[in-house]
C-alpha cells in the first residue's frame, strides 16, 4: 500500500505469538489502535502484554502489539449490570405536582365551618353582582391612597378593614361567607393580613373574590 501506516486485518508484520492467540476469547471487547508511529522497536515489542486492574476499577485493560499491529483488550466482565427502573418505581419516585406549589410547602390545615343557609360561596358571588356598594364607599373612589393608621381605625361592625397584598378591603360583608368562619377572619381586621392569607390559601384569587369590597390602595409612604 502507498501509506505504510495503514493496515488491514489480513496484513500482519510478524507471525502471531502464543500470547496473541490467548487474546482470541476476548475479541468481543477488543479496541484496535494504530500505534505504528510509537512502535519504534518493531518486532522487539511483539507479543508484549500488560494488564491494569484494581479493586476500584472492575475492568482490566491489556495492551499488546503483534508486529506493527497494536491493540487493547478490555475485560468488562467485572462491571455490574444496571437494571432499568420498573414502571412501579417510576410512579413512586415521581413528584406530586401539588407539592411544588408555594415553594414546595403545604398550606396549613384549617378547620372548615359549615355554611349557614344562604351564605355559600355561590351566594357570595350572586351578592357581588347585585349589591351596589359592598365596600361602603358612598360615592368615594376605590383607588384613593389609605394609610395604615386609617386602616386601624376601621375595626367596627359594618366597617372592618384589612390590607391584603397592598390593597385595602372592607371585610364586613364577607364575614359570614368565609369558609373558615368569622373568628379567623377577625384576626385580619385592622391589620395587614397578607402573611395570614398566604399561610392558609395562597392559591385563592382574592382580587376577584373581594373585588366589590375594595376600599383603596395602601399608602406605604405614611
Amino acid at each position: 500500500m502507498d501509506n505504510d501506516s495503514d493496515f488491514t486485518f489480513c496484513q500482519v508484520g510478524a507471525p502471531v505469538s502464543e500470547e496473541g492467540k490467548k487474546l482470541v476469547p476476548d475479541i468481543g471487547g477488543i479496541k484496535i489502535n494504530d500505534d505504528s508511529s510509537t512502535d519504534s522497536g518493531g518486532g522487539q515489542n511483539s507479543g508484549l502484554l500488560s494488564e491494569d486492574k484494581s479493586q476500584d476499577n472492575p475492568t482490566s485493560t491489556r495492551q499488546a502489539t503483534v508486529g506493527s499491529l497494536s491493540f487493547k483488550v478490555t475485560d468488562r466482565s467485572g462491571l455490574k449490570k444496571v437494571s432499568n427502573p420498573t414502571p412501579g418505581d417510576a410512579r413512586t419516585s415521581a413528584t406530586n405536582p401539588q407539592e411544588l406549589k408555594a415553594g414546595g410547602k403545604k398550606p396549613a390545615a384549617r378547620a372548615k365551618v359549615p355554611f349557614e343557609k344562604g351564605y355559600s360561596q355561590m351566594d357570595w358571588l350572586k351578592l357581588t353582582r347585585m349589591h351596589p356598594d359592598l365596600a361602603g364607599l358612598k360615592g368615594q373612589s376605590n383607588r384613593r391612597l389609605i394609610s395604615m393608621n386609617e386602616v386601624k381605625e376601621h375595626r367596627m361592625e359594618g366597617s372592618m378593614w384589612t390590607v391584603l397584598k397592598g390593597r385595602v378591603y372592607n371585610l364586613s360583608p364577607y364575614m359570614k361567607f368565609h369558609p373558615g368562619g368569622v373568628d379567623i377572619l377577625m384576626k385580619a381586621v385592622g391589620k395587614d393580613c397578607t402573611s395570614l392569607f398566604n399561610k392558609y390559601h395562597a392559591w385563592v384569587n382574592a382580587e376577584f373574590l373581594l373585588e366589590k369590597c375594595l376600599v383603596g390602595i395602601l399608602d406605604e409612604t405614611r
